[in-house]
């Protein structure tokens, strides 16, 4: 790979080519994916979509807000912007024609990063982490397994292993009526936010990091071919002319999100008491004693402030652990040849991985998450049964007035029954997934008699 090609300012619909060194600088191409995300539907709902705690939540005497998928997407963004600034000076000075020949700046790996990582959950169900394996779970164990026959093997992995990375990446790309190509972002961002650039199968095919999930549904296969050869990524020879490996700053997005989630979901704990406070400051001091200033931290006589200090120090810690570790692998990077995430090969791992474990058994697993999943697995597989039920009854001709009624509830784009069952299937899926937890609550309770 090269960074000239994987810089591409094209768009969907564009005839020729655009280049940096003709862009206005008071609103850069990279910069309009940021505003066109962030003024979108779909991220708007994440402000209603649970992270990984419900919320508003109160344990024992503590009550307080915690993170929204949508302020974890912030966040991300946040640390991407920085953790692209940083490796794009470094860029930059190692192969400078970028800048001097096309005028490319450290701020467009930035603003490339930022967009990029501002939509990593743009695709995820509601109910958290769970939401995906609800879908899924619909279709593989519930009653949606009676569709496999009718689809084919690639087709049914799409839905029994529903991704969020896919559906995200098929919200930003799918045309509608009056609307070519979705969001029309440019093919770095794009290239950026497919963390997994793969089918669904073959699954897993081996141990690289690109290869854990998926990154497209087949609705979107052509396209992300398109994306693909434009940006120039290396193919995978795991899963010929289907799969490929990473754009390189795909790995600052994950990075973002691994420092995020492993940090901010921490500090949520912390903040409402699944994890002792004493306790959990020991770990973030482990992880950041090489730069804290004792002599600060001492006079702080809030715990909030400590741990906010704390936090900070991680957050800047790990993100000068991550630019170390992606410059140093470059060239294996462009080649397609790093296998992991880079917070798993940096020097911190041991106490990333400290409060990781300690998140899960304290938070990830407590009654608060459980009890959230388990009402969002039923909640997701009532309304796919509903829907896709009465969806195939109608484009099979012994629909009810009640599938009739029922599908004029949804949104038009997702009535239509003139399509081939595997459409039909992932565009309900799809629905669901774009829900926030409260607008499933509410649907599902006025479509199951408990409210009117």
């Amino acid at each position: 790979m090269d960074w000239e090609q994987l810089l591409s300012l094209r768009r969907f619909g564009d005839k020729g080519k655009r280049l940096r060194k003709e862009q206005n600088e008071t609103r850069l191409g990279f910069e309009v994916d940021y505003d066109r995300i962030i003024f979108s539907s779909a991220f708007r709902s994440l402000q209603d979509k649970t992270q990984v705690i419900p919320m508003p939540i109160s344990v024992g005497s503590k009550k307080d807000f915690v993170h929204t998928r949508l302020t974890h997407s912030l966040e991300v963004s946040v640390v991407g912007r920085s953790l692209g600034r940083i490796a794009g000076q470094q860029i930059l000075s190692k192969y400078p024609f970028l800048s001097e020949v096309h005028g490319y700046q450290f701020n467009d790996f930035g603003a490339i990063v930022a967009a990029a990582a501002l939509a990593h959950d743009i695709g995820n169900p509601p109910f958290g982490h769970s939401g995906e394996k609800a879908i899924g779970n619909y279709f593989a164990q519930g009653s949606g397994k009676r569709y496999r026959d009718v689809l084919s093997d690639v087709e049914y992995q799409d839905l029994i292993d529903f991704e969020g990375n896919a559906n995200g990446f098929k919200l930003l790309t799918e045309s509608r009526e009056g609307v070519p190509g979705g969001l029309r972002l440019s093919y770095a961002t794009l290239g950026t936010f497919m963390k997994y650039p793969k089918a669904s199968l073959p699954k897993k095919p081996s141990r690289h990091i690109a290869d854990k999930k998926f990154g497209y549904f087949q609705s979107e296969k052509d396209f992300f071919l398109e994306v693909a050869d434009e940006i120039g990524l290396v193919p995978n020879p795991n899963a010929p002319g289907t799969a490929f490996f990473r754009h390189p700053l795909t790995y600052l997005v994950e990075a973002a999100d691994d420092i995020c989630y492993t940090i901010i979901d921490f500090e949520d704990g912390i903040n409402l008491g699944l994890v002792p406070e004493e306790y959990a400051l020991e770990y973030l001091i482990n992880l950041v004693k090489g730069s804290i200033n004792t002599q600060k931290y001492n006079a702080m006589t809030s715990s909030s402030d400590r741990l906010s200090y704390l936090r900070a120090l991680a957050i800047n810690t790990l993100i000068g652990d991550a630019v170390e570790t992606f410059v140093a692998n470059e060239d294996k990077i462009l080649e397609g040849n790093f296998d992991a995430a880079l917070l798993d090969k940096g020097k911190y791992k041991a106490q990333v991985e400290d409060i990781i474990k300690l998140s899960v058994e304290r938070i990830y697993q407590s009654t608060e998450v459980i009890d959230k999943e388990l009402a969002g697995y039923r909640i997701l597989s009532d309304l796919l049964e509903m829907y896709t039920t009465a969806l195939v009854n109608i484009k099979e001709g012994r629909d009810t007035n009640y599938d009739r009624l029922l599908v004029k509830s949804l949104p038009e784009m997702y009535r239509k029954t003139d399509v081939d069952i595997y459409t039909i299937l992932l565009g309900t899926s799809c629905f669901v997934a774009s829900l926030s937890d409260s607008a499933a609550v509410h649907i599902h309770d006025k479509l199951t008699g408990r409210t009117i």
